[in-house]
Order: C-alpha cells, then structure tokens, then sequence
C-alpha cells in the first residue's frame, strides 16, 4: 500500500513540471510571435521612415535634372535641365534649360522653349512659352505666348492672356477677363469691361 501510495505522489509531482514546463514554452511563443499591435507595426513603419525621407530631400546648391530625374519635393538653388524637367514639386532660385515644369517656383526661370508653373509662381519666367496655373502671386513674364490664371504684375509678349488680371499687358494682342491696370498693343480685351475691345490702348478698373 505504502509504494502504491509513493508511486502515486511520484506520478503527480512529474505531472506538475511537465505542465510547468509546457507554459513556459507558451509564454516564450507568446513573446515571439508578432502581436499584431498597430502600434506595433506603427513603430516599424517609423523606424523605416528615415530611409525613404532620404529620396525626398532638398537638393541645393546646383542640380542637374535629367529628364524625370531627380524626384524631390523641394529644391533650393540652382536646376539646370537637360532637355526638361518636371519631377521637382517646388523651385526656388534659378531654372535654367529647355522646358521647366514644377508646382511651385520662387526665382528666375529662363527655360528656352517653356518655363511652366502649375500652381504658385514669384519671380520672372523668360522663354518662348511661359504659364502659370492657378495663380500668379507677382512677377514679370516676357515670351511669344504669355499665360497665367491670375496675373499681378507685368506681361510682355505677342500673345498675353490672363484670368484676373492686376498689372499691365504689353504685346500684339492682350485678353483678359478683368483688369485693374492697362492694355498696350493691336488686339485689347478685358471680357467683363464697358468696352471689351480697344485697339492701341485699354484701360480697366
């Protein structure tokens, strides 16, 4: 009876460590495996962040942009494109080439055949064909064909065609849609005045 007994005691006491055992091995998978915590993987996106911000960065003080390339949101400086260049968001300083495209652009822009700004442009843009997008906060533009969405500054061109208009226009034909400021040329329009068209010379207020 008594080794019955001791067997016994032996039998549960081996039991006890196996399951000891067994949950230790659980925690230890439990701490292995991936929780799948946004945090988590909040914290591993932040960690590779640093490694794709450096594709994106301000290139200064001279850039040889080459076609699509490179691709960075801010550049600060110089842009030489050859031939073109459209991959930079926003310019500040001097572009010089065949056709410059950006979002934003603060300088001198002296692409040969197009300086082309799609939203917010300070400075002067020279060339055959210059356009500004959505606005034109001030600046000078002096081409064949002269464009912009909103005009405040001066035009000089064969062709100047603008939305709203604060400032002058002096080429062979000018149009706008409104005008505070004066027309210079063959062909004077400003859509919304008393008198749309004057040839020589018109005036809006």
């Amino acid at each position: 009876m008594k080794k019955q007994l001791m067997a016994a005691l032996i039998a549960v006491a081996f039991a006890g460590v196996a399951a000891s055992a067994e949950s230790g091995k659980k925690e230890e998978n439990l701490l292995e495996k991936p929780t799948g915590n946004p945090l988590v993987e909040i914290e591993q996106e932040n960690k590779d962040a640093p490694v794709a911000a450096k594709k994106r960065v301000a290139m200064w003080p001279a850039c040889f942009a080459v076609f699509e390339l490179p691709e960075t949101p801010d550049l600060v400086g110089l842009r030489i494109a050859i031939p073109y260049s459209t991959k930079q968001e926003s310019v500040t300083g001097i572009d010089i080439g065949l056709w410059g495209r950006c979002q934003n652009f603060e300088g001198l822009g002296l692409n040969i055949i197009r300086n082309d700004v799609h939203e917010r442009f300070a400075g002067i843009q020279a060339g055959l064909y210059n356009s500004v997008g959505f606005s034109c906060l001030g600046g000078i533009q002096i081409g064949a064909w002269n464009e912009a969405y909103s005009l405040n500054g001066l035009q000089v061109g064969i062709v100047n065609i603008a939305g709203d208009a604060f400032g002058f226009q002096f080429g062979v034909i000018n149009r706008c849609e409104t005008m505070n400021g004066f027309q210079v040329g063959a062909i004077n329009i400003i859509r919304d005045a008393e008198i749309p068209f004057c040839p020589v010379i018109n005036v809006g207020f």
